[in-house]
């Protein structure tokens, strides 16, 4: 297998920009996605291993499970340390690198299905941590309405290869795909800290519903506001007015679900 020591190389200069840009993702259909157990995790997706890049040191430790990468992937290096050390996202690089294509598998609506639906959510590490929660407990599907890219390496890293097993459809406005759902028979419920919305835990989420999450500092949206059936919210004890929306929607997905 070649290995590549250049720093300046074409291929490593790309696989940067993909790991820093969300427009280079978007144009090239790709992401990165680094560190051994995420990329070992993808092993068993969809998604097509356009490259693959592993430090000879990696490749001892994990040898087993590069073998199999090395076997489905278009292209496969040995990078140098100090390349790995210049790509890695983190403070510790493991030498284990991967490009995949974006292939993302179209929600398909359940009547009686649970929904989580985010409005303009922008920080990476709530965008991850709902998607990592949303598989854990059991969550349909999740629509991303705008915000931070799906594809970022802290989304990527937070999700913990859940991003891989949780069914998601991006687009620009949830608004508009909330309508579409709404028209279909799904109530459609928008988290507030407002005092006129009705407590989570009066909720009936027994039939087919949406909850949505709205951006960190602005909340949801006027036009999801106005089109929800109703807005409900987490009571709280304490002095804090809201709170972070990766906590707010693991407690929204766990009062959808606990009655199943």
């Amino acid at each position: 297998m070649e290995k590549i020591t250049g720093k300046n190389n074409d291929l490593i200069k790309s696989v940067k920009k993909l790991l820093s840009s969300s427009k280079e993702r978007r144009v090239n259909n790709s992401f990165v996605l680094e560190g051994a157990r995420l990329v070992f995790d993808a092993l068993n997706s969809l998604c097509r291993i356009k490259c693959f890049l592993v430090t000879e040191s990696a490749y001892n430790k994990y040898h087993a499970q590069c073998d199999e990468l090395i076997a489905k992937a278009d292209k496969a290096y040995f990078i140098s340390d100090e390349i790995s050390a210049k790509l890695s996202e983190t403070e510790n690089a493991q030498g284990v690198f991967a490009v995949f294509d974006i292939k993302e598998k179209p929600i398909e609506f359940k009547a009686d299905g649970k929904y989580i639906a985010l409005d303009n959510v922008q920080d990476p590490g709530n965008l991850g941590t709902i998607l990592r929660t949303a598989e854990a407990l059991g969550i349909d599907g999740l629509i991303i309405g705008g915000g931070c890219d799906l594809y970022n390496p802290k989304v990527l890293r937070a999700t913990m290869g859940a991003v891989f097993r949780v069914n998601t459809v991006r687009c620009s406005d949830a608004s508009d795909m909330l309508i579409n759902l709404k028209e279909q028979g799904f109530r459609i419920y928008a988290t507030s800290p407002s005092s006129s919305a009705k407590p989570i835990t009066d909720i009936d989420f027994s039939n087919g519903c949406i909850c949505v999450i709205g951006n960190e500092a602005n909340g949801i949206s006027d036009r999801v506001s106005e089109l929800a059936d109703d807005l409900i919210t987490i009571k709280m004890l304490g002095r804090a007015e809201s709170l972070n929306a990766s906590v707010a929607a693991s407690i929204t997905m766990w009062e959808m679900l606990r009655n199943e």
